[in-house]
């Protein structure tokens, strides 16, 4: 059997927060959401500080959904965090922000995100797009634990 897809979702929008797990539990991806509100919390889970410090609750995520705008610790740092630290820099880190603006885009990618996606203000566009981000990192995406076909 193969171990679900932990994916940790930092995002304080509980409306977005909400649309992406349905999203997920409708594609039935074998993935597990860990929703966090805010950047403090997603530290403290990637971290392993408490409450999040035993290892089999609270496994590495292997890709992070993260909002920018965030509460306590911005999304900016919590991504410089994440590509800063040795045992979570080689995590995936997908920007899903409100926020188009060019200097946080560019911010974002000198911190070393891995993605950069605009959420759409429809909701049909922003279901479609959590439905492609799934899919494109569930199934898709070819990660370093993933067995190459010969």
């Amino acid at each position: 059997m193969t171990p679900p897809f932990y994916i940790l979702l930092v995002e304080d929008n509980p409306a977005h927060a909400e649309l992406v797990m349905r999203s997920f539990e409708v594609h039935q991806l074998g993935t597990r959401i860990i929703h966090v509100p805010d950047g403090e919390r997603a530290l403290d889970y990637l971290m392993r500080r408490e409450p999040y410090a035993d290892p089999e609750t609270y496994p590495r995520p292997k890709v992070i959904f993260l909002d920018l705008r965030l509460p306590r610790i911005d999304g900016l740092e919590v991504l410089e965090k994440i590509k800063s630290t040795e045992s979570l820099s080689k995590i995936p880190v997908v920007i899903l922000s409100t926020s188009g603006a060019e200097r946080d885009v560019r911010k974002a990618y000198e911190l070393h995100a891995n993605s950069y996606i605009v959420k759409p203000i429809d909701f049909g566009q922003f279901s479609q797009l959590i439905e492609d981000l799934s899919l494109y990192w569930i199934r898709w995406n070819y990660y370093p634990w993933t067995r190459l076909i010969p």
